[in-house]
């Protein structure tokens, strides 16, 4: 299993990026995704999940009318559009696996501890 983000850059306030998580190892739909974010010196926190099988998202509320997720089960891959960027958006954006049957929506999307694997990041970084 294997999972491997892209996308991270240096935007100006109000900017946006597109991540990508290219998923390897597994079919898209036997996992939810979700994307997870560390600002330095804070605890990784959730930012938006997805499950393709069962047609579901989840943002966590400052997510929410700036970014989408969506997948594309024919590539395995999930993407995550990140529009308005602000600073307090900086940090290491990670894509993590859970296996759908035991995903619960937003539980597990704010449950970093409770993903089964992990890719190692892409850096946004937001400037003022």
């Amino acid at each position: 299993v294997q999972l491997v983000e892209s996308g991270g850059g240096l935007v100006q306030n109000g900017g946006s990026l597109r991540l990508t998580c290219v998923a390897s190892g597994f079919p898209l739909d036997d996992y939810a995704i979700g994307w997870f974010r560390q600002a330095p010196d804070q605890e990784r926190e959730g930012v938006s999940c997805i499950s393709t099988y069962e047609h579901s998202r989840y943002y966590v509320d400052n997510a929410k009318g700036r970014f989408t997720i969506s997948g594309d089960v024919a590539k395995n891959t999930v993407y995550l559009q990140m529009n308005n960027l602000k600073p307090e958006d900086t940090g290491i954006y990670y894509c993590a696996a859970k296996d759908f049957v035991f995903y619960v929506g937003g539980i597990s999307c704010r449950d970093p501890y409770g993903m089964d694997y992990w890719g190692k990041g892409t850096l946004v970084a937001v400037s003022s």
